[in-house]
């Protein structure tokens, strides 16, 4: 009789706790599936101040690719000049830096120095690309993996994103709009696209036209011309002591990183490292406070031209 109780016990016992792990199993599958289904779908356009998680979308680093040690054969260096992007290496990261290519300045170019490219017929808000199939081979975009990286040289990351293509890959975009190149720029700086069908324009770092569509900047404004010369001053407000620099490319700066303020006639480029690597700023004409756009104390080398 008391082995009969007992028997009786132990399967209550067993089954209980088989329903327990039933319950359990059920709770997990159902906790998975929620987060599932409120995690952000990977691809999305995102802005780069967003906080990216890993499978959302690529990482945002500053400073070029070689800084930042990428490996050969990767990313912008894997790109095929004039061609889509069709090897996963080229995939692995893209390269944004605001420069100078042809007659347009300032305008974005990749890690390779090729011009990056806006079309009208897109949207910036929400970013939407238009180009596909035959035009997406006569104006390749720029894609990179969800899992990849955009360096940032000189170029906000306030301005860059991702936008979905309808064929499921990320295309970066500039101030909202997807940029591309062109298959006829066979070698960096060319800018054999700039105008083409009255709707193509190099892109500027916050997304613009570059040189305009009617030969402005894009803002109503004319373009400014290129400075040859710059004052840098110690303190703010062109506040004395001060030192001169002028010529032609790359200058660097006898005492560096004590500008507070500079006068200048026309367009230049700051950097904070000597030989005009690190991070960089397009200044156009007098700047009485650079603490207002990130460079006070901060200046090594300008570029002219």
């Amino acid at each position: 009789m008391i082995r009969k109780r007992t028997a009786v016990i132990v399967s209550v016992a067993t089954s209980g706790v088989l329903l327990l792990s039933a319950c359990g199993a059920e709770d997990k599958d159902s906790s998975a599936g929620t987060s599932s289904a409120s995690a952000p779908a990977a691809g999305q356009g995102k802005a780069a101040g967003s906080s990216l998680s890993a499978g959302q979308g690529p990482s945002f680093l500053g400073g070029t690719a070689k800084m930042n040690n990428a490996p050969p054969r990767t990313g912008d260096w894997a790109v095929e000049p004039g061609k889509p992007v069709m090897k996963p290496e080229a995939r692995r990261w893209v390269q944004l830096s605001a420069s100078k290519a042809g007659a347009l300045n300032p305008v974005v170019v990749n890690g390779a120095g090729f011009t990056l490219y806006r079309f009208d017929k897109d949207t910036a808000n929400p970013s939407k690309s238009t180009c596909d199939g035959d035009c997406a081979s006569t104006w390749p975009p720029v894609v990179v993996a969800p899992d990849g990286k955009i360096f940032l040289d000189g170029v906000d990351r306030s301005k860059v994103g991702t936008v979905k293509r309808d064929d499921g890959s990320l295309q970066v975009t500039v101030g909202g709009w997807p940029v591309y190149r062109f298959s006829k720029d066979t070698k960096p700086g060319e800018t054999k696209g700039q105008g083409v069908g009255g709707t193509w324009f190099g892109v500027t770092p916050d997304g613009k036209k570059a040189g305009g569509a009617d030969g402005d900047t894009g803002s109503g404004s004319p373009r400014p011309k290129p400075a040859t010369s710059v004052v840098l001053f110690d303190d703010r407000n062109f506040g004395d002591p001060s030192q001169g620099l002028a010529g032609k490319g790359c200058q660097n700066v006898a005492r560096d990183n004590v500008a507070s303020s500079l006068q200048a006639q026309g367009s230049l480029k700051i950097w904070s490292e000597r030989n005009c690597t690190g991070k960089s700023k397009i200044v156009n004409g007098d700047v009485a406070d650079l603490a207002t756009i990130g460079f006070d104390n901060d200046v090594s080398s300008v570029f002219f031209g």
